[in-house]
């Protein structure tokens, strides 16, 4: 008996010091994540959106996002059709040609999938907005990247994160939001453009004439 419990305290032991490189390389990715998007100014790229929910066909989407701190927005739906939502970092706008209106809401009362790039606009921190991170199961979108899995502390906004990275350029590549009720979206980037032009004028929403805007 003495010897099986001498045995479990080693192991008890020992699990820690397997444990600890994976959680300094994490560490180490997080500091350097964080340093890196809080000194960007700006930045554009190429996305790709696939919603998919539990029983329903998966949706996919795709046109150009433009980012500029602080906190605002542009992202611009090319396919399957056009759409629309731009923020000011006050106020965000969602407008679909086809419908005809726009509707408006606050940024700070906005139940949107796009809150968690607010680390990306310099107003996040990943060790303060999340109470777990470690590496995900599952395979990056791209063969060397690193997959991180984050739980928020705030669990009504969304059940989980994942951001996709390139270790060396700390890139982001991929960013997967998956909400309580199994709904998840993947949003797949392509031709990052970091610090790039982008002026105020851009995150300002003008209604077409006869495009009605309401408040939502």
């Amino acid at each position: 008996m003495r010897s099986f419990k001498t045995a479990f305290l080693l192991l008890f032991l020992i699990i820690p010091a397997f444990a600890s490189p994976a959680q300094s390389e994490i560490d180490q990715l997080i500091k350097a994540l964080q340093a890196k998007y809080n000194k960007l100014s700006s930045l554009a790229a190429d996305f790709t959106q696939v919603y998919t929910a539990p029983g329903a066909r998966a949706r996919r989407e795709s046109g150009r996002l433009l980012l500029k701190k602080p906190g605002k927005m542009r992202w611009d739906y090319t396919s399957p059709e056009a759409k629309l939502f731009i923020s000011d970092g006050r106020w965000l706008y969602e407008y679909v040609p086809a419908e005809k209106y726009a509707t408006r809401s606050s940024v700070k009362e906005a139940d949107d999938l796009r809150a968690p790039f607010a680390f990306l606009l310099g107003r996040g921190n990943l060790r303060r907005d999340f109470k777990r991170i470690e590496f995900a199961s599952e395979s990056p979108v791209k063969a060397g990247n690193k997959v991180l899995r984050m739980v928020p502390k705030r669990a009504a906004d969304f059940k989980e994160l994942l951001i996709e990275v390139e270790p060396n350029s700390l890139q982001l590549a991929r960013l997967s939001i998956i909400e309580t009720n199994g709904a998840r979206s993947d949003f797949v980037f392509s031709n990052i453009q970091e610090n790039a032009p982008a002026s105020a004028a851009q995150f300002i929403f003008k209604a077409p004439p006869g495009v009605e805007v309401r408040n939502n």
